[in-house]
């Protein structure tokens, strides 16, 4: 019974990653590559593995979750208040983005399904997401998008078991990577789309008064079905001709399998809408909580339940779930998605937009989770990555940096009037500069590992 709720609370994380982001990005795959970029979301969900079980072990060790200890590492002064106004800015502005794609796409998905106009729509949809984050515990909200994650499933896993597409090229996409003309920045939108940075402050929230061993067999089940949910709808945009468009996809498979398969993706398009439109709100406030409530944290390396459950009422009860700060920070970022759904904007492009806000922030939070799940100061002897975990966040630091670099200098460009660099010379130049900045990450890795390391170990 403890594995079956472990399972049901962490998949708030698939409910988080398989948002209408996921499946524009994946379904946009489908569309103009096949099954070829097949292991480009194999990657991506080792990696979201990886990063949130080391997460959540961080809560779980030292007692104090990743926004926490971000806070801890910082130090004192102005200059680390602006660090951790800075890293909250980016957060809440991140999640305020996917948060106005989250309610487009839920709005596009229910419109699919019911004649209903968009602003009634909307209304309904963030009245929902707001009841479900009022309701108190994020852990109640967790098991209650359960439904909704079970629902996602069904809509897309069933239509692209119904599609049956080749076994062979649906395996060579799988293991054999491969970069096809033009996939370069998909490829590093199916990773930004999956290892969602504020996923990783979710889930360290999410650890507290939990046994390490329960958090890892939930989120190994519950992060690989959502791989596999976004593997399905990368199959059924394969099966789609033309460009990408929600009512087109919709139109597709209603005359492929009948009626029904449209209405099933209408609804799964309006669970990953809804589910996500809770989860970003939350993601948000926990962050806010971690890096500016007090509360008192255990030792490294103590007791799992203890530890985890350090969580007092912060601040005399302003950074607790009912608190009007905790509140004030879920409601702002509700606020803008209800702005964005009544505005009548198109959906696509504020999901792109979102996306490339992800991309910035998400090399920062890999490369500080690496660094603290490397220090013995904070996670004791029994929290420390092994190396098989090392490698793998190291190649997930690497890639998130080369999507970060690519997004920065397209912004730069942009902000300057210059044309966009073709996609080959954005990737080789992110390349070479994250290979350039790896010796001197691997030198403070060793300082870190080997307890010498002061102060904020980002520096």
């Amino acid at each position: 019974m403890n594995r079956l709720l472990a399972v049901l609370v962490w998949s708030v994380i698939a409910a988080a990653f398989i948002g209408p982001g996921t499946v524009t990005t994946c379904a946009l795959a489908g569309v103009q590559h096949r099954y070829a970029l097949l292991w480009a979301l194999a990657f991506s969900t080792l990696a979201t593995l990886v990063l949130q079980e080391a997460s959540a072990r961080l809560t779980v060790v030292s007692g104090r979750d990743l926004a926490a200890a971000l806070r801890e590492r910082a130090g004192g002064g102005a200059a680390a208040v602006l660090v951790l106004l800075l890293v909250l800015g980016a957060v809440v502005v991140g999640c305020a983005a996917y948060e106005a794609g989250n309610v487009l796409g839920a709005v596009a998905g229910a419109a699919l399904a019911v004649a209903l106009p968009a602003p009634a729509l909307t209304l309904t949809i963030v009245a929902v997401a707001g009841a479900l984050l009022a309701a108190g515990s994020p852990r109640r909200v967790a098991l209650l998008l359960s439904s909704l994650v079970a629902l996602m499933g069904v809509a897309f896993l069933v239509t692209a078991f119904l599609l049956s597409p080749p076994l062979g090229e649906l395996l060579a996409g799988l293991v054999v990577p491969s970069l096809p003309a033009g996939s370069g920045l998909l490829v590093l939108g199916l990773v930004g789309t999956t290892v969602v940075p504020y996923n990783l402050f979710l889930g360290s929230g999410l650890a507290r008064g939990q046994l390490l061993a329960e958090i890892r067999f939930g989120l190994a089940v519950s992060v690989v079905l959502g791989g596999v949910i976004s593997m399905g709808i990368v199959v059924v945009g394969a099966a789609v001709p033309g460009p990408f468009a929600f009512p087109a996809l919709a139109a597709v498979l209603a005359q492929r399998l009948g009626a029904w398969a449209g209405d099933l993706f209408a609804w799964g398009l309006f669970a990953a809408g809804l589910s996500s439109a809770v989860t970003a709100p939350l993601a948000a406030a926990l962050t806010a909580r971690g890096l500016f409530a007090c509360g008192a944290a255990a030792e490294p390396g103590g007791d799992e339940r203890s530890a985890g459950g350090a969580e007092s009422e912060r601040g005399g009860g302003r950074w607790s779930e009912r608190g009007w700060r905790f509140r004030a920070v879920w409601g702002g970022v509700l606020a803008t998605g209800l702005g964005f759904g009544l505005s009548g904007v198109r959906p696509v492009p504020v999901i792109l937009l979102a996306q490339a806000l992800n991309g910035v922030l998400l090399p920062v939070a890999a490369l500080f989770l690496l660094l603290a799940v490397n220090d013995r100061r904070l996670v004791g002897e029994r929290g420390l990555n092994g190396p098989l975990s090392n490698t793998v966040m190291a190649a997930v630091v690497f890639v998130t940096l080369v999507l970060g670099l690519t997004q920065l200098v397209r912004a730069g460009a942009a902000a300057v009037g210059l044309p966009e660099p073709s996609e080959g010379s954005l990737v080789l130049v992110a390349a070479a500069v994250s290979t350039a900045l790896a010796v001197p990450l691997i030198r403070r890795l060793r300082r870190v590992r080997q307890g010498r390391g002061v102060g904020n170990p980002m520096l």
